[in-house]
């Protein structure tokens, strides 16, 4: 039987007016024939109440027993849309993460998933039931509950998609697709009908957060087609495939930002002290999320080496510095707040040269100064001031065509 996975969170279960809602859509589904797992995010204003009790108790609370606090707040929506597809005559069960074989590794408030045991889920198809799983989480070895962090219930959507073979994973989210840019800032943004995994994940990576990175990789590795759609009004969303039809040939295809970027630098006395596999290695395995990254060596300056982080990791970035400063060997540290990211994207960049050039002349136009450039076969990155952040996301959008060339 074909099966489906829905994703649910954010103002989708915020109510249960609104979860009766998700109850019918899983139900449509289940009508149509289909085996139906239903994933659910945390119900957001749980989470804070519980964030706040927890530091009411300790400003040190251990991560794993914060993953067992925070665990429960998509158990709480799983047994509350469980509850509701009940109550519509339909058979259902609901699954911790755990439950539904979801196996982690052992970094606790950002684990990874290492495999699913669809075991359990499997058994409840033969039966008939529509499953609901709590996503965000699983267990690791020493079976402690773990959480998978940001974006933790769309990656368990599409990871669990791909362990049952499912024929694709719907997102139901705040929004109605994917747009060339953020509407809410760009008033000209349209709607994209298909969308590359590639180019989503350049997306999700420099500011869109409609669905996590973690997510798209997984739906990138897997082949497995995901829909962006809304959890409100029921229109056509954005197609995540492999391949996709290009609208009137576009070559950049979506405007991405993001705000609270800060820029780190690490100076050392010797170009023979600055080792850039050392730094980031030592970034890395405590999982801080390094951007863009720029070494300057000149003669008579002492060497450095610049990148950028988001703001909600600085903290933590600055204390794995000051930990290892003896072993990386460098003489400084300074930053630089109030940045902002702007990027244009598209597949078809990579086959037409001069993108960057007519980037950087349309910002050179609007008085936009550059502070760091980072490039790749479908993406340009700049730093800007904040200030400038949405003029320049607005004049890009104009510069090419975005607007004009999605229009019917």
């Amino acid at each position: 039987m074909t099966r489906i996975v829905l994703k649910f969170g954010g103002l989708a279960i915020a109510s249960t007016d609104y979860i009766q809602e998700v109850a019918y859509k899983a139900i449509a589904e289940k009508k149509r024939g289909l085996d139906v797992v239903v994933v659910t995010a945390a119900m957001g204003r749980t989470t804070k109440e519980l964030a706040k009790m927890a530091r009411d108790i300790s400003d040190n609370a251990s991560k794993r027993e914060l993953d067992v606090l925070f665990s429960t707040t998509s158990q709480v929506a799983s047994a509350l849309l469980a509850i509701a597809i009940q109550e519509a005559g339909y058979d259902v069960v609901s699954l911790t993460g755990w439950q539904a074989g979801v196996q982690t590794d052992a970094k606790h408030r950002n684990a990874r998933i290492e495999d699913i045991d669809v075991t359990r889920i499997e058994k409840h198809f033969e039966q008939g039931q529509i499953v609901v799983v709590a996503g965000e989480q699983g267990i690791d070895d020493a079976q402690n509950i773990t959480s998978l962090g940001k974006g933790g219930a769309e990656t368990s959507a599409v990871a669990i998609a791909a362990a049952i073979h499912a024929e694709r994973v719907d997102i139901f989210t705040n929004v109605d697709g994917v747009y060339t840019a953020d509407p809410r800032h760009v008033p000209a943004a349209q709607k994209l009908k298909e969308i590359s995994y590639d180019e989503m994940l350049e997306l999700s990576n420099l500011g869109s957060h409609i669905i996590h990175p973690r997510a798209v990789e997984l739906a990138k590795k897997f082949q497995m087609p995901v829909v962006i759609r809304s959890s409100m009004v029921d229109v056509a969303g954005t197609l995540l495939k492999e391949e996709v039809e290009m609208e009137k040939n576009l070559i950049v295809r979506g405007v991405a930002f993001e705000s609270d970027i800060i820029r780190l630098t690490v100076g050392y006395d010797a170009y023979s002290d600055a080792s850039l596999a050392d730094i980031f290695a030592v970034l890395a395995e405590n999982r801080i999320n390094v951007d863009i990254i720029v070494q300057a060596i000149i003669d008579g300056l002492k060497p450095s080496v610049s990148f950028t982080i988001l703001k909600e990791q600085f903290a933590e970035a600055l204390h794995v510095l000051e930990n290892s400063k003896l072993s990386l060997d460098f003489s400084f540290a300074d930053f630089e707040v109030g940045l902002a990211k702007v990027s244009i994207i598209g597949s078809g960049m990579a086959s037409n040269p001069g993108v960057a050039a007519r980037m950087f002349n349309c910002l050179r136009r609007k008085g936009i100064p550059v502070k760091m450039v980072s490039t790749s076969e479908i993406k340009v990155s700049v730093v800007v001031a904040q200030d400038d952040m949405i003029h320049a996301a607005n004049a890009l959008h104009a510069e090419f065509n975005l607007a004009e060339a999605l229009q019917v």
